[in-house]
């Protein structure tokens, strides 16, 4: 073989393994927010995440069931009902960002099938 054919072998190569590597990667536009999430609710079909903060004395675990407010983090009005079933993280704790993925059920409601919660930092003030 010569020079060029194995430069454009190898580049086909490569391109097939990039494109490999790809599949399953999730391409969604990523994270929405409380806000954004409640001024369409119906307008964001199939499984999307949304990040919020678990509101302060909603967090209700119960055998099968977890369920709490999500708020928005710049207007505290806006708020989303979660119903959760699954292995909780272990630092899910009201006032803690967290990340939720699932659908809406209903106007306020959300139903997740994922928690993500943030590391808790090793680092103290």
């Amino acid at each position: 073989m010569n020079k060029k054919k194995k430069s454009l072998l190898a580049v086909a190569f490569i391109a097939g393994v990039f494109l490999i590597g790809l599949y399953g990667v999730d391409s969604s536009d990523g994270y929405l927010v409380v806000s954004e999430l409640l001024s369409d609710p119906q307008g964001h079909a199939g499984t999307i995440s949304v990040m919020g903060i678990v509101e302060a004395g909603s967090l209700e675990k119960s055998p099968g069931m977890t369920s709490f407010e999500l708020k928005d983090e710049n207007d505290e009005n806006l708020k989303i009902h979660v119903n959760y079933v699954g292995n909780l993280p272990s630092n899910l704790a009201e006032g803690k960002q967290v990340t939720v993925s699932g659908t809406m059920v209903s106007e306020s409601t959300f139903e997740a099938n994922k928690i993500v919660t943030g590391c808790p930092s090793k680092y103290t003030e």
